[in-house]
């Protein structure tokens, strides 16, 4: 029951409650990594599932974000110290030449909300700079918006270098923005492409355990 509450009340934007009830249930003795998934991260992917249904929209993901950090406050001290990874890497930026932060923004929301370690790097940033953060973070997903048709071939650009610098490798590339489909993604060689935040974060978690068998496979 206590992990509905958490799921309930991370949905509704109330992030006190999800607070209170992640201690209660830490109280109780259910482990930390319970709580992450089966309260937190539950109702995080109801929300996204609303939102890909238009049933909410990016205020209510806001909300529902905030309520979710607040949770993870309390929780993530607990997961470090038991030992308790993320599934996963992921970057997240908006590629050179593009200002807009919303989607990146909600994209990152959503991608945590599946328990996946996130990486903002930004707007504006240049293919040269993404190279540089993948071979420092080492992530396994790359997610890049542009939300400008005088933008969206710089996600070309940035795939072009990531090829040079023979990392593709080891990452898979999500790209996603307004002008963006598609046909354009398999084009210019993307792994993927999401039309909304909800999506994305699917698509991420999707990507994140074919490499994982991929890599089981070949050892």
């Amino acid at each position: 029951m206590i992990l509905e509450n958490i799921s309930a009340s991370l949905q509704k934007g109330k992030a006190t409650e999800v607070k209170d009830f992640v201690q209660e249930a830490l109280n109780q003795k259910i482990a930390p990594q319970t709580i992450l998934n089966e309260g937190l991260i539950k109702g995080m992917t109801i929300i996204g599932g609303k939102f890909k249904r238009n049933e909410v929209f990016v205020p209510e993901v806001l909300v529902a974000a905030r309520a979710m950090n607040a949770g993870l406050t309390i929780l993530r001290p607990i997961l470090v110290a038991s030992g308790t990874h993320a599934i996963g890497k992921a970057l997240v930026c908006t590629v050179q030449g593009d200002l807009h932060d919303i989607g990146k923004n909600l994209v990152k929301m959503m991608i945590e909300g599946q328990g996946i370690e996130c990486t903002d790097l930004g707007v504006d940033c240049s293919p040269e700079k993404i190279v540089e953060s993948v071979i420092l973070y080492e992530p396994d997903i790359v997610c890049l918006s542009a939300l400008l048709t005088t933008t969206m071939m710089k996600q070309k650009l940035v795939i072009d270098e990531l090829k040079k610098a023979n990392v593709m490798k080891n990452i898979r590339v999500i790209i996603g923005g307004a002008p963006v489909t598609q046909d354009f993604a398999d084009g210019i060689g993307a792994d993927g492409y999401a039309p909304d935040a909800a999506s994305a974060a699917d698509l991420a978690v999707k990507l994140i355990m074919e490499k994982r068998n991929l890599m089981k496979n070949v050892k």
